[in-house]
């Protein structure tokens, strides 16, 4: 019967595409397990021999900003690899490295150190190689066990300066406890508020020690420089170089609030009355930024196989929990990885769900010379007013 034959018909083409589909299926099933295999023997491969070459050259020149003590885990994870360490705040490390550039000296191997630094110095200066090829573990490639799903560099190519940690800040701003209610504050326009003139102590806006806070203040839609101005200018703020000292008269009440107390929760340890303001919750938001934590790999380096184990080493995750484990009560680090433990990170150092951060480590903000610019003409004005 016709409608027979059609069912018949039907049914067995049925059949034919079953089984043409479980024979692709197979055959893409192979064809991956193949690719797989494949690039896992080909990072093996690319592993091993750099291994074996940075071995014969035997040493990396690392010149590091405040992390140098994991350098002793990578030594113990590498005893075939010699580690020259240069350390050093990140604008006088970034200047030697120039400096010894011009004079035909290629020392340094891998810089980590500021992300400002090293955008407005070895960046801008064509000092840097690209560091994101030499990325060649998994654990390091796989964007999944980072923040956000994402490799963040700091540069507009998106290939030169690896940022490794993701700290919140509380913008620098610290308090004496005796003469200031922290509930009293929820934006900062309460900073700016004339209860405070003459009664704020700051690192000098042209300190490049003040760098993230500069970049959250100028480039957030809800400060901007106008709020530079109105800070900075017109509070009649008293500038020092030192933040040993300034958090030395926060706490003995000289003044109420200081900007750049960098050591202000070990004087809390220590029992003085000060602390730093939470802003997270504070009505423009926080940021969060990389502090000194960046990475790059130099131009012309003297041993790029072992900067290449170094580099992966310390992107990975006993790299990251070594940084993590060195505990720096005033800046924890906070690394960008997130599969690693957080038990060494205080909770407000950790980033929170719910909280309206600024990454201030994005390419676009990282263009310093605007800020400093800012910063030198609201200097100007308030000195010529004195």
């Amino acid at each position: 019967m016709k409608n027979g034959e059609l069912t018949t018909v039907s049914a067995g083409a049925s059949f034919r595409t079953l089984r043409v589909a479980v024979f692709l299926a197979g055959a893409l099933l192979f064809l991956t397990a193949g690719w797989s295999d494949a690039a896992q023997f080909d990072w093996k491969k690319d592993w091993e021999q750099t291994l074996a070459a940075a071995k014969k050259e035997g040493q990396v020149n690392v010149y590091i900003y405040r992390y140098e003590g994991l350098l002793q885990d990578f030594k113990r994870e590498f005893p075939g690899i010699n580690v020259v360490a240069v350390t050093g705040r990140g604008n006088e490390m970034t200047n030697r490295i120039m400096a010894e550039r011009r004079g035909g000296k290629f020392i340094a191997d891998v810089y980590s150190g500021g992300t400002n630094s090293l955008f407005n110095t070895l960046y801008k200066g064509k000092a840097l190689d690209p560091l994101k090829p030499l990325l060649v573990l998994p654990e390091v490639t796989d964007l999944s066990k980072w923040y956000g799903n994402e490799h963040r560099y700091a540069d507009p190519e998106g290939k030169f300066i690896f940022s490794f940690i993701g700290s919140p800040s509380n913008s620098q701003l610290s308090y004496n406890s005796n003469l200031v209610n922290p509930k009293e504050f929820k934006s900062y326009a309460d900073v700016i508020h004339p209860k405070w003139k003459g009664k704020i102590v700051s690192l000098d806006p042209r300190d490049t020690g003040l760098g993230a806070t500069m970049q959250f203040y100028y480039y957030s839609p809800e400060l901007g420089p106008e709020y530079m101005k109105k800070f900075f200018g017109g509070m009649d703020i008293t500038y020092a170089k030192n933040f040993q000292q300034m958090t030395n008269w926060l706490g003995q009440g000289k003044f109420a609030i200081c900007m750049g107390c960098k050591d202000s929760q070990k004087a809390k340890k220590q029992g003085l009355p000060v602390d730093d303001f939470d802003t997270n919750y504070w009505k423009e938001g926080s940021s969060f930024s990389a502090g000194g934590g960046s990475l790059a790999y130099m131009n012309q380096a003297p041993h790029p196989n072992a900067a290449k184990v170094f580099i992966n080493w310390f992107l990975s995750r006993k790299g990251q929990i070594a940084l993590q484990k060195l505990g720096d009560v005033d800046d924890p680090a906070n690394s960008r990885r997130i599969d690693i433990p957080k038990d060494d990170i205080p909770p407000d150092n950790r980033l929170q769900p719910g909280v309206k951060y600024f990454d201030v480590v994005k390419p676009e903000y990282g263009d310093m010379k605007p800020i400093f610019d800012l910063a030198r003409e609201i200097m100007a004005a308030v000195e010529k007013g004195r």
